[in-house]
């Protein structure tokens, strides 16, 4: 089954399975294998593009191995052409030939289901993985709760999310949870080595400093021009109440020009992990209430604001200018400055 959310290029989870970082996580379900008490699902939760899919496919791998008659580079192998008789995964189905549904359908949670309770084609565990548990509509994520509840014997499933905290709270109690964070510097530098031996210092530099530790991120840095406004928008986020007002005009009309364009993606994503990382600090710092109420309530503004831009069609410039000042007044009314300190 192809990926919808592959990029060019870049090889699969499936055929990678072998995630960098994530050391807490690998250890905490390697012992469970070893000590053969393995829950019936864990939630693999975290940002988009640190690897959790690939994760998940080693995980499975190591389980699978683990449990059953064939040594673990048979195992791979058949993992990486999505062939291993107890290895099923379940993603966003073909539409057609130009593409895929936009949401895992109720159909597709029972065609898993069904498949589940099929005999096992080989000895040893099963391994179900979601990837992502997001994309499931409500009436499918009703009746995969109902498999959680009910799961095949020996059969792990493996969810894989971006987004937990939109997931039914009754999903996330039938799941051991299991929480991955972006990587190290060091690591998304490995990842994109692996993938190019000969990218310059200078192009790694660059995915690497606008990844924010997400190597999905570095991949799509890479497809971008090297003059890319992204760069602008990062030293402007670094310290948003320095720059003249000028400065966040004039990125916004370069941002803004084509609501399609990957860059103004990049960029949005850029804004909502600046908007999340003030609101953890905020929250991790005693006292600063007014804060984190500010950042909540920034979060809550630039999400509105780009909604009714992408459904109404509106001026995606004027769009951007607005959050910027948003951004600017926050900064400005609520962090104090390091020299005050």
């Amino acid at each position: 089954m192809t990926d919808p959310n592959a990029l060019d290029g870049v090889t699969p989870p499936e055929r990678r399975q072998r995630a960098r970082g994530h050391q807490a996580a690998r250890a905490a379900i390697t012992s469970q294998i070893a000590e053969q008490r393995l829950p019936g699902a864990v939630l693999l939760h975290g940002p988009m593009g640190i690897g959790k899919a690939t994760f998940a496919f080693e995980m499975a791998a190591a389980i699978l191995s683990a449990t059953g008659d064939e040594d673990a580079h048979r195992v791979e192998e058949q993992i990486a052409a999505l062939s291993h008789p107890n290895i099923s995964l379940l993603r966003r189905r073909p539409k057609d030939a130009k593409g895929y549904y936009t949401v895992i359908r109720v159909e597709d949670v029972r065609q898993l289901r069904d498949s589940l309770h099929h005999t096992r084609g080989r000895a040893g565990h099963r391994v179900a993985i979601i990837d992502s548990i997001d994309d499931c509509n409500p009436a499918a994520a009703n009746a995969l709760l109902k498999t959680l509840e009910e799961p095949p014997a020996d059969t792990t499933f493996l969810l894989v999310s971006h987004r937990p905290g939109q997931l039914l709270p009754t999903i996330k109690s039938r799941c051991h949870s299991l929480a991955l964070r972006p990587l190290a510097a060091d690591d998304v530098r490995a990842v994109l080595s692996e993938h190019d031996p000969n990218l310059g210092p200078a192009e790694l530099d660059r995915a690497i400093a606008l990844s924010g530790g997400r190597p999905r991120r570095a991949f799509e840095t890479l497809a971008l021009q090297a003059d890319s406004a992204l760069s602008s928008l990062q030293t402007w986020l670094a310290d948003p109440a320095q720059h003249q007002a000028g400065v966040a005009i004039k990125l916004a009309e370069v941002l803004g020009a084509d609501s399609q364009s990957p860059e103004l993606s990049f960029a949005r994503e850029m804004l909502d992990d600046w908007i999340a990382e003030e609101a953890r600090n905020a929250a991790m710092q005693p006292g600063a209430r007014m804060r984190l109420a500010s950042a909540n309530e920034l979060w809550d503004k630039t999400h509105t604001l780009f909604a009714d831009a992408d459904a109404i069609n509106l001026d995606m410039k004027q769009t951007l200018i607005a959050i910027f000042d948003a951004i600017r007044k926050h900064v400005s009314t609520t962090i104090v400055p390091t020299e005050s300190l």
